[in-house]
């Protein structure tokens, strides 16, 4: 009875063991993800700050240069529109420089200006040469303004660089993660191998014997998944106060609860497919190998 007993709170342990080790490995898989989120949204950001000025003809009226942001504003690549007109373009000028042009030739010689942002998914070099050439054609334009080529391109390149670093290192912790819970798991299974085979002794299929170890240990990678949604819930509400700002303006609460789902998810079926195999492990064992 004492034996029995003691088995059990061995057996019990042993789960809340694997419940804390799976939940600390889930907590760390599911901050890489919130941080790449992070980082793919201010890349996005960063992108978006691309802006490519049309500059019209002197002819052409405030009316004109409103009439072509419409179009402007139509396109799939557009972000924002913002249309300067004459009025506006002298009062910055004016501003920038100090000196009054209308005063001193009589007349406006400033001509309006569209300015536009990009979407990020058009921010490349060849799809900016693209727009600029499609835009130089309309009538009215005088000039296409476009960022520099070099900025963009090492803009772009150091984006991408930084998404494959990302990818790499969010790839390692998965493969750790499954190695990490994989073990985990193991060691509850090897602590029950001796309940295996007596269970086989008196007539227990294969199935029988390993579905409760399944089902178990899924219910622990649940619960674990659970308490590590609810760390990364708890951690992404303290952000603010330990100076980590704005940081849920790029990881929604939706984001985050569909991270949480995924950890979740992902702690059941790693702990079950552990479960399963190590179960059919030590299932086709004899008594002797046991002890190694």
């Amino acid at each position: 009875m004492k034996e029995n007993k003691e088995t059990k709170i061995s057996y019990w342990a042993a789960h809340l063991t694997t419940i804390v080790s799976v939940t600390m490995v889930l907590m760390i898989v599911g901050l890489i993800a919130l941080v790449s989120i992070f980082a793919h949204r201010e890349t996005e950001r960063i992108r978006e700050q691309i802006e490519i000025s049309v500059i019209m003809t002197d002819s052409i009226s405030d009316g004109e240069a409103s009439a072509l942001a419409g179009y402007i504003k139509q396109q799939p690549y557009t972000l924002n529109v913002e249309v300067i007109g004459k009025k506006a373009a002298m009062d910055n000028w004016t501003r920038d420089t100090g000196v009054d042009l209308e005063s001193l030739f009589g007349v406006n010689p400033l001509s309006p200006e569209i300015c536009f942002t990009l979407k990020a998914d058009y921010t490349e070099q060849s799809q900016i040469d693209k727009i600029a050439a499609g835009l130089s054609g309309r009538p009215g334009v005088e000039d296409v303004a476009v960022p520099d080529a070099s900025m963009v391109s090492a803009m772009n390149d150091n984006i991408r660089g930084l998404t494959y670093v990302l990818g790499g290192v969010a790839l390692v912790m998965i493969i750790i993660s499954f190695v990490l819970i994989n073990n985990t798991v193991r060691l509850t299974i090897y602590s029950r191998r001796f309940t295996i085979h007596t269970m086989q002794l008196v007539g227990a299929t294969r199935n029988f014997v390993r579905r409760p170890f399944v089902l178990n240990n899924m219910l622990s990678g649940l619960l674990a998944g659970v308490f590590a949604s609810l760390l990364l819930a708890g951690a992404l509400a303290l952000s603010p106060y330990i100076g980590i700002q704005n940081f849920e303006e790029y990881v929604s609460w939706p984001l985050l609860g569909a991270t949480c789902l995924a950890l979740i998810v992902c702690g059941v079926l790693i702990c079950g497919v552990a479960a399963c195999l190590a179960t059919s492990h030590y299932l086709r064992k004899g008594y002797d190998e046991l002890f190694k």
